[in-house]
């Protein structure tokens, strides 16, 4: 708020003092000191907060009786508003964060210090240390660059103020003269004598200098301040032009001295002098004014230790002057109305002056406050908003950390790149991606370095996924057996379009350029084929491919799939078939070797198959058949037993076809089919009793081994029996025993085939006689979907074999056999897979094969 004015001194011009700078970390602030003793009053409290949030504050004094204004701006550079600048800050706010914040401060702080530039006659810069800073010459820069691109609209802003026209058009009274307040701090010691900084060891040697130390000290840093100033052009030939001015013929830089004695022996012999009684003491206190000003000029040395003038001029030196005698003589030009001459060079032109009064000055400055500082809602909004918008200027100047950090990250960035596209194939995968994005940032952190770190880390993040995604990216997907297409990205042929290779993106079919061999539904024919990447291609396109050439005219038992009464017909929601579908019969290499080493009864991966005489597994719920199939929706995956009720698929993965009749099979030839191994393409028997119980029970028929309700779960064998020969005693036929074959195949990526006898044993029949081993071990087992293939090739990759195949010899007799197959490829909450047709009887005399061309995994 505006300071009121006394009517006797409204007529009078004011000279505005504004004070700057930095203060040391002590209890009470210099700047705020120094006001105290130029007006010899106890103005600002030299303890104790002044309710600033840490940020930039302007106070103001009015001395109406010496017509001085003082403005004393506080900002961060002041302990206090630095300690609480501190405070507020999280404990969790990143270093980018903070850099932001302390940017913010110093431009707030840069603003209010054009505000004084704008709105002051003389400048004192207030510094703690007795050397000069010369970062106050890239402040002002910054400031005279400021006020360069400000100062169109602080013209708008004060366009109706009772100044002069002059001051309309630069923004100021006069270019402002700037003062510089050094504290000694210690650093310069006097001696008692009177001596330069030699002491009393050469006193006779030579003259006492004429200035003391000081003074010469004060005219070294004039002279030292100059020069930089007039280096880097914040000083030029004309002061109208330049941000401030500096006297020619006048001094500029007061030295103020340190203390004789550290500070806890002043406060102590302060402390003494004060409560002692001198020997004229009357023991009467003075009234209270008048004992503070005792007090203050005979004991108490004022916080920013400025000197009283007292200094003895021994030794033939200069008396040096009070602060406040080298203040006033540039008030006093003001006051006086003279104004400041500081041009220099050939011919210097007159800057202009004017002294105005409170009232004129106060208007003025509340204009520029508020376009400058309050940022109000007010006609001047729009105003402070292009003000606030010229700040960017500054960034040049005080951003010398983030301007290096920018140069720094800048040349990390090529180095960066060339470690990312080091090594690099011409196509690759996301994992590659990632690899190389890593390596390439752990370069880019060993030579980045501050603020713009994160920016450009991000930036190489995007720069590195553009150039993958611009031509170098790998198709993503992989195959069923687990490698990836070797295309570059692309997109698939619609139904009915041809592969374009030319289009961007291209469009492809998936390729591994993985092979394999596999044999047909009824094994007959074997043919490569190439890697599915997708459970039709697996299960079904490369059967019907060979069907026609090989296993078209045998007689089938079709599957029941999904038949569509509309055009467009849904796939069902396939979140439980999603996590159970799996890859095609060359999936086995890619098996980890812990699950298939050893396969022992109730392992995980097994297969249990259910063949009884007139009798379906217990394990099953009713076959979905049974229901009405939808007509709308269709089962995407492969049917098991977690399944909705009512799905079929669009195509079977299971196949049962009859070879021929039971006499097609030759026992001591075995299966005449290509690629089984040597001596494992042998059936194993399995005899099966026929007996009437009785006249009313014609017909009915039993295993050799006990009744259907002995008939063995899965991993169980029959109580007190040993195998399906052992009880019949040795070389002994009778009439009624039928003898089946069964045999179970398993086929690997290369095509080699071969019949096991038991979870962990392959069928071997050396010489004439056929197999030998009865089929109850297999019988009573769970198979294993995958084991270590017994043909393993040179290399170091593990082969694997899987279960493909059921053969089935059902004899010439009053028999049947339900077939049941069932499929578990994980522990038991995972599913268990069937066909569409859960359970099938086979009709007596018949060679059969039950393939599932896609064992889940």
């Amino acid at each position: 708020g505006l300071i009121c004015e006394d009517s006797l001194y409204k007529d009078e011009g004011v000279c505005v003092l504004g004070i700057f700078g930095k203060s040391a970390m002590q209890a009470g602030s210099a700047k705020e000191s120094l006001i105290n003793v130029l007006a010899d009053k106890h103005i600002f409290p030299l303890f104790g907060t002044d309710g600033s949030d840490g940020g930039s504050l302007i106070k103001a004094y009015y001395n109406q009786e010496n017509r001085v204004l003082y403005l004393l701006l506080t900002s961060v550079f002041d302990s206090r508003q630095l300690l609480q600048a501190c405070e507020s800050l999280t404990a969790g706010l990143g270093h980018a964060e903070a850099q932001d914040f302390w940017k913010g401060a110093e431009k707030d702080h840069c603003v209010q210090l054009l505000f004084l530039f704008s709105m002051c006659h003389v400048l004192l810069l207030v510094h703690p240390t007795c050397s000069f800073d010369v970062t106050y010459d890239r402040l002002f820069r910054a400031l005279d660059a400021l006020r360069q691109k400000a100062l169109p609209l602080l013209r708008g802003a004060i366009k109706d103020s009772p100044v002069s026209k002059e001051w309309k058009m630069n923004c100021r009274p006069c270019p402002p003269r700037l003062l510089f307040v050094f504290q000694m701090n210690g650093a310069l010691k006097v001696s008692t004598s009177g001596l330069g900084g030699n002491g009393n060891e050469l006193a006779g040697a030579e003259k006492p200098k004429k200035h003391s130390p000081r003074r010469r000290l004060q005219h070294a840093l004039e002279d030292q301040i100059y020069r930089i100033f007039r280096k880097s052009r914040v000083l030029t030939n004309q002061s109208s032009n330049c941000l401030f001015t500096v006297p020619a013929n006048q001094a500029f830089v007061y030295v103020v001295p340190g203390p004789d004695e550290d500070p806890i022996s002043s406060l102590l012999g302060q402390l003494r002098s004060n409560c002692a009684l001198r020997e004229n003491d009357t023991g009467v206190p003075a009234p209270g004014q008048r004992r503070y000003q005792q007090l203050r000029h005979s004991n108490r040395q004022p916080s920013f230790n400025v000197e009283n003038g007292s200094l003895s001029s021994s030794g033939g030196q200069l008396v040096d002057c009070t602060l406040k005698e080298f203040l006033w003589q540039h008030v006093e030009l003001v006051l006086s109305k003279k104004g400041f001459d500081d041009s220099v060079g050939r011919n210097p032109q007159p800057s202009h002056f004017e002294l105005p009064t409170y009232s004129k000055w106060a208007h003025v400055a509340s204009r520029l406050y508020q376009v400058m500082i309050e940022n109000s809602e007010d006609e001047t909004a729009e105003l402070s908003l292009k003000v606030q918008g010229q700040l960017k200027v500054l960034e040049g100047f005080l951003d010398a950390d983030a301007k290096f950090s920018e140069n720094r990250c800048q040349k990390a960035l090529p180095l960066a790149h060339s470690a990312y596209q080091s090594n690099l194939p011409h196509n690759y995968t996301t994992t590659v991606h990632k690899n190389q994005l890593a390596q390439a940032l752990r370069v880019y952190s060993q030579h980045a370095r501050g603020v713009a770190f994160q920016r450009y880390a991000l930036q190489l993040h995007e720069d590195c996924y553009k150039f993958w995604s611009n031509g170098h990216q790998l198709c993503e997907e992989r195959s069923l057996t687990d490698q990836h297409c070797v295309h570059k990205f692309h997109l698939l042929p619609k139904p009915g379009e041809k592969p374009e290779m030319d289009h961007n993106p291209p469009i492809l079919y998936h390729n591994s350029r993985g092979r394999s061999t596999s044999s047909c539904n009824c094994g007959r024919k074997q043919a490569p084929r190439e890697d599915p990447f997708d459970i039709q291609a697996a299960n079904y396109d490369f059967y019907q491919l060979l069907e026609e050439k090989c296993c078209s005219k045998l007689e089938r038992i079709h599957f029941p799939v999904f038949q569509a009464s509309t055009a467009d017909p849904a796939p069902a929601c396939d979140d439980v078939t999603r996590s159970t579908e799996a890859p095609s019969s060359g999936e086995g290499d890619r098996l980890k070797e812990k699950e298939t080493a050893t396969h022992t009864p109730g392992d995980s991966t097994s297969l249990s198959l259910a063949l009884s005489l007139g009798q379906s597994t217990d394990s099953l719920e009713e076959p979905s058949v049974d229901r009405q199939a939808s007509t709308v929706e269709y089962l995407p995956g492969m049917l098991h037993s977690g399944c909705p009720k009512g799905l079929l698929p669009k195509f079977s993965s299971w196949s049962l076809v009859k070879l021929g009749p039971a006499k097609a099979y030759n026992s001591l030839a075995g299966l005449e089919q290509p690629g089984f191994l040597p001596g494992s393409a042998f059936l194993l028997p399995w005899d099966v009793v026929i007996r009437s119980r009785s006249e009313d029970d014609a017909g009915s028929i039993e295993l050799l081994d006990g009744g259907p309700s002995s008939w063995p779960a899965p991993n169980k064998a029959p109580a007190g029996k040993r195998g399906s020969g052992s009880s019949m005693g040795r070389g002994r036929r009778r009439d009624d025993v039928v003898r089946a074959y069964v045999g179970f195949e398993y086929e690997d990526s290369r095509g080699r085939r071969f019949l096991s006898s038991g979870p962990d044993k392959v069928v071997k029949v050396l010489g004439q006689g056929g197999a030998k081993e009865p089929a109850s071990r297999v019988l009573n087992s769970d198979m294993p979907l995958y084991i270590p293939s017994p043909a393993q090739g040179r290399g170091i990759k593990p082969h694997y074999a899987q279960l493909a195949r059921l053969f089935i010899v059902v004899p010439d007799a009053p028999l049947e056999i339900t077939l049941s197959p069932q499929v578990q490829p994980g522990p038991p909450t995972c599913p268990i897979f069937h066909p569409e047709q859960a359970e099938v009887v086979l009709p007596s005399d018949g060679t059969f094969g039950c393939y599932d061309s896609h064992m889940p995994t």
